[in-house]
């Protein structure tokens, strides 16, 4: 999976000039992609290894703050009821809490291996892109969906994912194709919005062209699971100015 912009496909016979035109441009979007995305870091497995040592630390924090947080909401129940409910609201505010309802499942795959695909196919048109799971993302976000989970595992505010070689990294794990985006609320608005979404319409028209794997599918009733990973934010610091102590 790799961080790139997706262009339209382009149909009918290109001219000569169009031809280097457009090759120029592969050339330099296949620049930029290999030296700035991490599709061809130096050490991938060194680096997955120690993303993963990382995690494993977090989740270990992570589950034994889990553990004093319900004894001390247990605690809360027995002397004060009241309080206990607002704490519950809280924590299905943030993410914490399984929900269920109805909604809409989309499941994107890349193009089958030894497909047939037109002449201006290139191989980073036969997979799944970073921007194409964040695209539905933002478009069942915009069609009002209440809660969402990406591989099964909840998104909240501060969940993230990235490029790790050609699959996705998402908070300790790493995943493979197909990539499953799962969302509660108003199914016919969040279609709406994925069918309206730009970034979408160009997705489809690949898989038309290409045999890009696009499922949509209504489910009446879903369960998302709580988010249980890290909640600590890591953030940038400025850098020592030359001479500062250290």
């Amino acid at each position: 999976m790799a961080h790139q912009h997706r262009r339209a496909p382009a149909w009918g016979a290109l001219g000569v000039a169009g031809v280097l035109a457009i090759a120029g441009l592969l050339f330099a979007a296949n620049a930029r992609i290999s030296g700035g995305d991490g599709r061809e870091a130096r050490n991938l497995p060194g680096l997955v290894q120690a993303e993963l040592g990382r995690a494993q630390v977090a989740q270990a924090e992570v589950s034994n703050l889990r553990s004093e947080v319900e004894q001390l909401t247990d605690q809360q129940a027995t002397a004060a009821p009241q309080a206990s409910t607002g704490s519950q609201q809280l924590a299905m505010s943030a993410g914490w809490l399984p929900v269920s309802g109805p909604g809409v499942e989309v499941r994107l795959t890349d193009a089958p291996a030894g497909a047939a695909r037109p002449d201006w196919a290139t191989n980073d048109d036969l997979v799944v892109h970073q921007q194409d799971v964040q695209a539905v993302m933002n478009a069942l976000w915009a069609g009002g969906a209440e809660a969402m989970a990406l591989q099964d595992q909840r998104v909240v505010s501060t969940s993230a994912f990235r490029c790790v070689g050609n699959v996705l990294y998402l908070q300790g794990q790493v995943y493979s194709p197909p990539y499953v985006v799962r969302a509660i609320g108003d199914a016919d608005a969040m279609m709406a919005a994925l069918d309206s979404s730009p970034e979408l319409q160009i997705y489809r028209e690949y898989v038309d062209a290409v045999g890009l794997g696009w499922s949509v599918a209504t489910v009446d009733d879903m369960l998302l699971p709580g988010y249980d990973g890290p909640a600590e934010l890591s953030y940038a610091t400025p850098a020592p100015e030359e001479g500062d102590a250290r």
